[in-house]
């Protein structure tokens, strides 16, 4: 069986976007090389390795098997690259960064201009995605550093705590809690709520309404923050949201703190071992980690 580097990343790819036209597209190849190439791993190893269906293609045993074999080895094979090209060209590279809604909106931006002008020759893929998505991201080896809210199971990452974030609740200003400096959990349960397709955020926010023997009551669940604000400005129900995200809403809404103490959520900078990293993704989480609240350690 042998399966080269470009074998894995293609059928990755092909994986991840859930099609072989997809896929091809994404890895700029002819859709029949792509098929040829697959039909050939499935050959050699005797085995299918992907279903097909009318949605598009999923990995089969084997084929989910092999995304776990391929994601380590290309993983290996990037941090070798990134350590010799040290050697070679001085530090270039590109790091792969996952980020929260709350941590994308105020903390990182800063910190993310004064790490790129201060290397040139580094270059970061940011993508932004719900906490609980990043932190299976993070051990399927999909991203090199990862930052999420405390209210997702870190499962085996390490972390290491980098600032805080209030959760808050808006409203439009003809609301009763536009008349309110702060809003208690218990106050709003009742109302109709325009949610943010955040699971970690859901699955909090569920439980301690479960607590208080409510279950809270969601309009539609939205995962742009422009449109949860537009159908907050328009009536249609509150919203609970990081306080960082609502400062950086275009609308005039009502922003009221919730008085929780569990509502202060903090952020988490993870991997899946700081001590593994690249060299460039070392170089960030030391910037990201300069910052950090003096009683920030490792878990």
């Amino acid at each position: 069986m042998r399966f080269d580097l470009t074998d894995m990343r293609l059928f990755l790819t092909v994986v991840e976007c859930g099609s072989l036209t997809q896929g091809a597209r994404t890895m700029h190849l002819a859709l029949a090389s792509v098929s040829e190439r697959i039909a050939g791993m499935e050959a050699a190893l005797g085995a299918a390795l992907l279903e097909r269906n009318r949605r598009g293609v999923r990995a089969t045993a084997a084929g989910e098997a092999l995304v776990r074999h391929a994601r380590s080895i290309l993983g290996q094979v990037e941090q070798m690259r990134g350590e010799l090209r040290t050697y070679a060209t001085g530090l270039k590279g590109r790091i792969r960064l996952l980020s929260n809604s709350a941590a994308l909106a105020a903390f990182l931006p800063p910190h993310l201009c004064r790490f790129l002008a201060a290397y040139r020759d580094l270059s970061i893929d940011l993508l932004e995605r719900p906490s609980a998505e990043i932190v299976q991201s993070m051990v399927d080896r999909r991203a090199d550093l990862g930052i999420v809210a405390d209210i997702t199971d870190f499962g085996p990452l390490q972390t290491h705590l980098i600032a805080s974030d209030q959760l808050v609740v808006v409203a439009s200003h003809a609301h009763r809690v536009a008349r309110k400096t702060a809003v208690t959990f218990a106050d709003i349960l009742g109302e109709p709520i325009v949610g943010i397709a955040d699971t970690a955020l859901e699955t909090h926010l569920g439980e301690r309404a479960s607590r208080l023997g409510h279950q809270l009551d969601y309009r539609i669940l939205l995962r742009n923050i422009d449109h949860v604000a537009m159908h907050v400005e328009a009536g249609i129900g509150i919203s609970i949201m990081s306080g960082a995200v609502a400062r950086q809403l275009r609308r005039e809404l009502a922003i009221a703190p919730l008085a929780e103490t569990w509502a202060t959520r903090r952020l988490y900078l993870c991997a899946r071992d700081f001590s593994a990293l690249t060299p460039h993704a070392r170089l960030l989480a030391r910037q990201l980690l300069e910052d950090a609240p003096p009683t920030a350690s490792g878990q």
